[in-house]
């Protein structure tokens, strides 16, 4: 039903790769990145769109589209730049997606367009985009780091053997600011803007927090589900 917007995003995506080739001098392993990205995720987003539920696409869904658009130059010149500080493209690309990830939310709030599938969308693209920033931090200062972008993944994984960890979890202002940090940390550590040291100390507290926040939940939840337990 929404093939169209989904296909317009990956020429999108395409089209910046295209851009980065011809101007920055996109090596083949962040083209073939690049590429592989934008077509797993149509892929995904194409399987994930078409629930007989989903009735429109929205405002919202489409900005955090275009999250998505921006996070297929900043995989590619990633894994173009291993091991190296990041070059200016990749901090204004991962920049402008961490800025959008504060408006998808209120767009949706704002036009009523809120969903579940909307803010799977939202928290989903998220973590990719952490993923992908931890991995090329841990090549700058230890395989540690990507530990951060593992860990909703982790998560996850561990809800398909414990289902009580799928339950519902209350708003919490906290949760989303150390959500937020994780890649502004991620992003500045990358940048090389600061010196090894202060990276890590900065990277360090956001591997601390994010722990601190998933342990928060899993004591959260697991308490509900004893509560729910005892009531039956």
């Amino acid at each position: 039903m929404f093939r169209w917007e989904l296909t317009a995003g990956t020429a999108a995506e395409l089209a910046l790769l295209a851009c980065l080739w011809a101007t920055v001098g996109l090596g083949v392993p962040g083209l073939l990145t690049g590429t592989t990205y934008a077509v797993v995720s149509w892929g995904v987003l194409s399987v994930a769109f078409r629930r007989p539920r989903t009735e429109r696409f929205g405002p919202a869904n489409a900005v955090t589209l275009v999250r998505v658009v921006l996070i297929a130059p900043v995989t590619a010149l990633a894994a173009d730049n291993l091991g190296r500080t990041a070059p200016a493209a990749l901090v204004a690309f991962a920049a402008v997606a961490l800025v959008l990830d504060t408006v998808d939310g209120r767009v949706a709030r704002a036009t009523g367009t809120s969903s579940e599938l909307g803010g799977r969308f939202d928290i989903e693209v998220d973590a990719f985009l952490v993923l992908v920033l931890s991995g090329f931090v841990a090549a700058l200062l230890g395989g540690w780091v990507v530990a951060i972008g593992c860990l909703r993944y982790v998560f996850v994984a561990a809800s398909w053997a414990a289902p009580w960890l799928r339950g519902p979890l209350p708003p919490s202002q906290a949760r989303k600011l150390v959500g937020v940090y994780q890649g502004v940390a991620l992003l500045v550590a990358g940048s090389g803007l600061l010196p090894r040291a202060a990276a890590t100390t900065l990277v360090a507290l956001a591997l601390a927090s994010l722990v601190w926040s998933f342990g928060r939940d899993v004591v959260r939840l697991w308490l509900v589900s004893n509560q729910d337990l005892r009531t039956l």
